[in-house]
């Protein structure tokens, strides 16, 4: 079942009501998911952030076999979270950092355009199931700290989203570790979500290293691609996502829930 929401409303005024309703479900936006429960989010998603399995295996906190194991047997239940920590995979701390970092990521994300209607599904859960609930505000509010501290170091939101290119002469060996390590996977292709899976690191904290690149005029947006070579075939050089197309996926979910 899917119930309409006003179409006229931005996502932050959409989750102030829902959670004034203590509504359970997913609300989705242009650019990520929002998974509610009693009024207060428990997971969020964006394409444009890397998942919380990506974060915790190429960490080396959870062995891949372990998250798929997980999944497997626990998906269906919603407790993919809990049951990482009862085999004794992860410990509660442990998955509860992890997790408030990744649903902050995607919360950015999911919160940065309101180009297109959102839909709010009731009744809906995570697979993941909750791990630390938190509050609709917390998450607005993080956000907008968040975006106000990117637009001090460099304006230009454009660095959070497209491929990225290297200026003449950049040298990763010139910077300090973590900004050096940053601007050594940039390359023309890759996306802040993809650099920061590939360092296994918080997507906001890839965020501020690439503005502050960008400030220092190390990085910039690559150019678009000429239209003959917007969509590479099969196997093409420079198809830099390897991830699944989530937008596709959702079409395709929600088709079905349509039925």
């Amino acid at each position: 079942m899917t119930t309409a929401v006003p179409t006229d409303a931005t996502a932050p005024a959409l989750l102030g009501s829902l959670a004034a309703d203590r509504a359970t479900g997913a609300l989705t936006t242009a650019s990520g998911v929002f998974y509610l429960s009693a009024g207060q989010v428990v997971h969020v998603e964006s394409a444009l952030s890397p998942a919380l399995g990506d974060l915790l295996t190429r960490s080396g906190a959870v062995a891949p076999d372990g998250w798929w194991d997980a999944v497997e047997r626990a998906g269906a239940r919603h407790r993919v979270g809990r049951h990482l920590v009862d085999s004794g995979r992860l410990t509660t701390g442990a998955l509860e950092l992890c997790h408030l970092g990744a649903l902050f990521d995607a919360a950015y994300f999911a919160l940065t355009h309101d180009d297109r209607p959102a839909r709010f599904r009731p009744g809906v859960a995570h697979w993941l199931g909750a791990v630390r609930p938190v509050s609709v505000e917390t998450v607005l509010s993080e956000s907008r700290r968040r975006r106000a501290l990117l637009h001090r170091i460099w304006p230009d939101p454009a660095v959070d989203t497209a491929p990225l290119v290297r200026a003449p002469g950049a040298d990763p060996a010139d910077l300090p570790p973590r900004r050096g390590r940053t601007l050594a996977l940039v390359d023309g292709a890759s996306t802040a979500a993809q650099i920061a899976s590939a360092l296994a690191c918080r997507t906001f904290h890839t965020l501020v290293e690439l503005r502050r690149l960008a400030a220092d005029g190390l990085v910039t947006p690559a150019p678009p691609p000429p239209a003959a070579a917007a969509l590479p075939g099969p196997g093409a050089p420079g198809a830099a996502w390897d991830e699944p197309d989530t937008a596709l996926l959702r079409r395709l979910l929600d088709a079905l829930e349509a039925l």
